[in-house]
């Protein structure tokens, strides 16, 4: 699983939950939530938004509240394991808690690499 902070056009970020295996469709992003377009921050602007340094991102405790995205498919997992604030440190979690800590956008944007 990765965290990705992403951010729309006018530079508000948000969060995107996806498989490790995969990229985020931007553009498809963008058009299910509702915005013109999204891109990657930059690892330096990630860091400011989140508190966390890249490759150590996690949804929990940022800086920033931020909307958090995730793609669908996720949700079915048995047991997924989330950065928990530094990097090689995991958390492992039923993801169907996920809509208990966080106001959820379910979206399908995930492209195979």
């Amino acid at each position: 699983m990765k965290t990705l902070v992403m951010e729309d056009e006018a530079g508000a970020p948000l969060v995107v939950l996806m498989h490790g295996d995969r990229t985020v469709s931007t553009k498809n992003l963008a058009r299910q939530i509702g915005r013109k377009s999204i891109q990657p921050c930059r690892p330096e602007v990630a860091q400011r938004h989140s508190g966390y340094m890249v490759g150590g991102t996690s949804p929990f405790g940022t800086r920033k509240a931020m909307p958090v995205c995730v793609e669908k498919s996720v949700l079915d997992l048995p047991k997924i394991y989330i950065n928990g604030g530094r990097r090689g440190y995991l958390v492992g979690i039923d993801p169907k808690v996920l809509p208990v800590l966080f106001r959820l956008s379910v979206v399908e944007v995930g492209l195979k690499e």
